[in-house]
């Protein structure tokens, strides 16, 4: 199975916001769509989005722990990871989650020929993988039992 299989399944919509914005809208952001990561971009001069970088909750959770400053008052240029690790929509699912898994990451924006595709996290890929054992495993039994 590969990325882009997840892809067209689950859709290509990735939510941004600006570097200037602030934490606080980032979490409000981050919960309203019921997702744990955000990806920071600036609109380039070909007005294609510019990758700068990710925000997740556990940024924004070590920002707590680390810091006395309210969310309000931080941008989320301050905190976000900028060495982003990227996949392609040909990418093997097994191959990403082992790279992952490896990285400790749970999000991985997807880049076809250079523009944003979508992004997937680790619960996507663990799904992926389940869904196909489990079909492999009904094939299995029924060709074990005689069935067709």
């Amino acid at each position: 199975m590969l990325l882009q299989d997840i892809l067209a399944v689950k859709g290509s919509v990735v939510h941004s916001l600006g570097p200037e914005v602030r934490l606080d809208e980032a979490a409000r952001t981050m919960v309203e769509h019921k997702i744990g990561a955000l990806l920071i971009c600036r609109t380039g001069a070909s007005g294609q989005r510019e990758m700068l970088g990710i925000v997740t909750e556990r940024d924004i959770l070590y920002h707590c722990a680390r810091s006395n400053l309210p969310l309000s008052a931080v941008p989320v240029s301050e905190v976000m990871t900028t060495k982003l690790i990227t996949a392609a929509p040909t990418d093997a699912v097994e191959q990403i989650l082992g790279l992952m898994t490896d990285r400790r990451i749970r999000h991985t924006p997807v880049l076809d020929e250079g523009k944003l595709a979508g992004i997937v996290s680790i619960g996507d890929l663990v799904k992926a993988q389940h869904d196909r054992l489990a079909l492999e495993n009904r094939f299995m039994k029924g060709y074990i039992q005689g069935e067709t």
